[in-house]
């Protein structure tokens, strides 16, 4: 038993309670669920893809909820201007000063609803925010609260007045996740919930309280960062990305931020597990999440109907693990 090792325990049982809660609201997707904690714990941001009506809105809202965290909403649409979420100035009639209006950037958690709807200069503003935690007004820096993280969502399916976001804005999201459609069992006892004593299509939050606090979610992201990492672990994870650089079927393989956001992603999903340390399993665990968005496959690769997913699969298969 390690010194931090009580702190690891609570961490874990803290952990356990948010995600009971957000199973109250959200029926299924544990991956995803699991994959969403884990960019919370380091303080990174997810890009969601699924099809509508899978429950991305309700994963944030009941995410929200269950920290007691302040959330927003923006809905992305091609006349969104940057000004329309970091905020703007005006001039006050009372005082015929310029006032700064904050915009829905300054949360604890900001739901980036159909990202790649929005032009390149609006899209650059958001990602340019994720990186810097603040914001810049009228000569005046304006730092976000913290914690916070975006959670972005885009379409799979619909192409139609859409700006795909590039590569090089793609990596700045920790993972990517894909949220899939549910069993037959989950998507039954989902249309139960939501037909059963409730008018219209209110989401089902009644049953999630809160359980943490802002203070206690800092503290649960600093424990995370001092998580200790064996050089090989983190070896391991270098040569997983560095393979994506070389592999046939890849024409653009991950960057530097890639092996990163596996080491950080792998010491979230120890703590999630109430380990101090990390194994080489975390960081297979997340590597698939972590890398999907950081490669490019090659043209004959998407002709033959690969998906990143797959390549990555044969890749992990590849690379030996290293035995702690």
């Amino acid at each position: 038993m390690t010194e931090e090792s009580p702190a690891i325990a609570r961490a874990g049982e803290l952990l356990a309670k948010l995600r009971a809660q957000i199973a109250n609201a959200l029926v299924g997707h544990q991956a995803v669920v699991d994959q969403t904690l884990i960019a919370l714990l380091v303080a990174g941001h997810v890009l969601i893809e699924g099809v509508p009506g899978l429950g991305k809105t309700l994963l944030v809202r009941a995410l929200a909820q269950a920290l007691a965290l302040k959330v927003a909403r923006v809905q992305f649409t091609p006349d969104l201007m940057p000004s329309d979420i970091t905020g703007h100035a005006i001039l006050d009639p009372a005082t015929h000063a310029m006032r700064i209006v904050r915009g829905p950037v300054f949360t604890n958690i900001l739901l980036a609803d159909e990202i790649n709807r929005a032009p390149a200069k609006t899209q650059s503003a958001l990602l340019e925010v994720m990186q810097e935690h603040q914001v810049t007004l009228e000569a005046e820096t304006l730092m976000l609260p913290r914690p916070f993280m975006v959670l972005a969502t885009q379409n799979p399916i619909e192409t139609e007045g859409t700006y795909p976001l590039p590569e090089a804005q793609l990596d700045r999201f920790l993972l990517k996740i894909d949220m899939t459609y549910p069993t037959q069992s989950e998507e039954v006892d989902i249309v139960a919930r939501t037909t059963t004593d409730q008018a219209g299509d209110e989401l089902p939050l009644s049953g999630v309280t809160a359980v943490l606090s802002e203070r206690a979610v800092l503290a649960l992201q600093h424990l995370a960062a001092r998580q200790r990492v064996d050089t090989a672990v983190v070896d391991y994870a270098v040569r997983i990305a560095r393979a994506t650089r070389d592999w046939p079927g890849i024409a653009v393989g991950s960057g530097s931020r890639g092996p990163i956001a596996l080491v950080r992603a792998a010491k979230a999903a120890a703590l999630i597990a109430s380990r101090s340390f990390v194994l080489p399993e975390d960081v297979k665990a997340v590597a698939v999440a972590a890398l999907r968005h950081r490669i490019a496959l090659s043209a004959d690769a998407q002709l033959d109907g690969r998906k990143p997913d797959d390549v990555l699969a044969v890749i992990l298969e590849a690379t030996a693990a290293p035995r702690l």
